[in-house]
């Protein structure tokens, strides 16, 4: 069940880790095209992600996460064969738009699937090894893109996809159980759909345009304001309608919302880092494309390896006790490169160490924020929470790519890399203070937790 429910989740952040390499190829393909313009093929698939993961989660936990799981699958399948024969740029924007629907209707479903089949003592167990499958996918993408655009073409970044989606849509149509709601009412407010959506696009969208506007443009200020009064709205809204999208009253609760602050902050170093590595590696150590995924993969090979451990740790201990001393291990790796870095490539006694520290960092710092925000949620917001957290932590890593294109683009020097690696540090600290927030251990029920009718059937 949870290979099932894993199998696609490894597509989606297969995808997007490959797309971070093949992007270089898909602007020489199309050369005629202005980098601005080709830059929106990763911007519209943020931008769509991004705002659906929400209301995609309400819809799980309202109409069915399986069906909503297959249903994510088949747009992601059909969207990725899509972008792979597009004939021009905007062909190939529309449909990572449409590849973006996709994932955001499978991902918050997945997690929401596995979690409603354990017992709450199992959940950092089973969450942690959801996200080693996710770090497994980050491990094999830069070294799978980086073979096929030398090998093939960036088109097969999105082939490849075809027979993961298959196999997930066959196998979790047979072994997959049904959830939803216990008691489902009326579809969700409509309209707050919309505000939600738009609102989470629009602040998104400020973002990722900093890199041509710049942070202090009236323009950027503006477009992120406004998306600010659309969630505002929406909060409103949430407030005095009968169906809400989102019940603000999970926001009440302490673990989630202090976990999903820890992750936002801790979202932003983690983009930062893999966006950073790459850029430093690349530019500064001159290393090849294929030899920078190769080396870049370590990390996430790591995290692999040592998140199902880690979570086990949590389930006997609490996640509180490994988040407080994993935003510090993250935030040591990133000091070992601020003290001994340089211009020349020191691999063994530079990158090597520091890869080491920050991927413990993740495997004890990524999983345990899923699970710590949702393990005291009702079973009813199980899709609608995992989004939330999804969403918290996509947003978190947009602002952290941006930070990192604005401290380097134009100076890919050793002291500009400083400041990235200052960045990481702050966030790694600031994650460990948010952390103690949380309660010392979650309460665990001695068996199976409850499920609705549904899903027992």
């Amino acid at each position: 069940m949870l290979f099932s429910s894993g199998l696609a989740v490894f597509a989606v952040f297969l995808d997007t880790t490959i797309g971070f390499v093949t992007f270089p190829a898909i602007g020489r393909t199309f050369h005629s095209v202005s980098p601005s313009t080709v830059s929106w093929v990763l911007n519209a698939y943020t931008l769509v992600f991004a705002a659906l993961l929400i209301p995609a989660g309400r819809l799980a936990d309202r109409v069915g996460r399986k069906k909503v799981f297959l249903a994510g699958v088949v747009v992601f399948t059909i969207g990725s064969m899509a972008c792979g024969v597009a004939p021009n740029v905007g062909v190939l924007i529309a449909t990572e738009m449409l590849e973006a629907v996709g994932a955001a209707l499978l991902v918050p479903a997945s997690l929401a699937l596995v979690l409603q089949a354990f017992s709450r003592e199992r959940l950092p167990v089973v969450v942690a090894i959801w996200g080693a499958i996710s770090a497994s996918a980050g491990a094999a993408g830069p070294t799978v893109g980086a073979l096929l655009v030398g090998h093939l073409s960036w088109r097969w970044a999105f082939f490849i996809n075809l027979p993961v989606g298959v196999l997930s849509f066959f196998l979790g149509r047979a072994v997959l159980p049904e959830g939803r709601e216990a008691n489902p009412g009326r579809l969700p407010d409509p309209f707050s759909v919309v505000l939600i959506a738009v609102g989470l696009a629009t602040a998104a969208f400020a973002v990722v345009r900093t890199n041509e506007w710049g942070w202090a443009d009236a323009r950027t200020i503006g477009t992120f304001l406004g998306g600010v009064v659309l969630i505002s709205v929406f909060v409103v809204r949430t407030r005095v309608v009968a169906n809400p999208l989102l019940s603000l009253s999970m926001f009440a609760n302490r673990d989630f919302a202090w976990a999903n602050l820890a992750a936002f902050v801790f979202s932003i170093a983690f983009n930062a880092m893999f966006l950073g590595n790459v850029l430093f590696l690349t530019n500064v150590w001159r290393y090849s494309i294929v030899r920078a995924g190769l080396t870049i993969s370590i990390g996430p090979s790591i995290v692999a390896l040592t998140a199902p451990r880690f979570g086990k740790l949590a389930g006997r201990h609490g996640q509180r006790s490994l988040l407080i001393p994993g935003g510090l291990v993250y935030a040591a790796g990133a000091a070992l490169l601020l003290a001994r870095a340089s211009a020349q490539p020191s691999f063994l006694s530079v990158y090597l160490p520091s890869m080491v520290c920050t991927a413990l960092g993740v495997a004890m710092c990524f999983p345990q924020f899923s699970s710590a925000a949702v393990a005291t949620l009702p079973p009813d917001q199980y899709g609608t929470g995992s989004a939330v957290v999804q969403a918290v932590r996509y947003f978190g890593g947009t602002f952290g790519v941006a930070l990192v294109i604005a401290f380097t683009t134009g100076h890919f020097t050793v002291p500009h890399f400083h400041r990235v690696w200052i960045l990481i540090i702050a966030c790694g600290v600031c994650v460990s203070m948010l952390c103690s927030r949380l309660t010392r251990r979650h309460p665990a029920s001695k068996g199976r937790k409850p499920m609705s009718a549904s899903a027992r059937s």
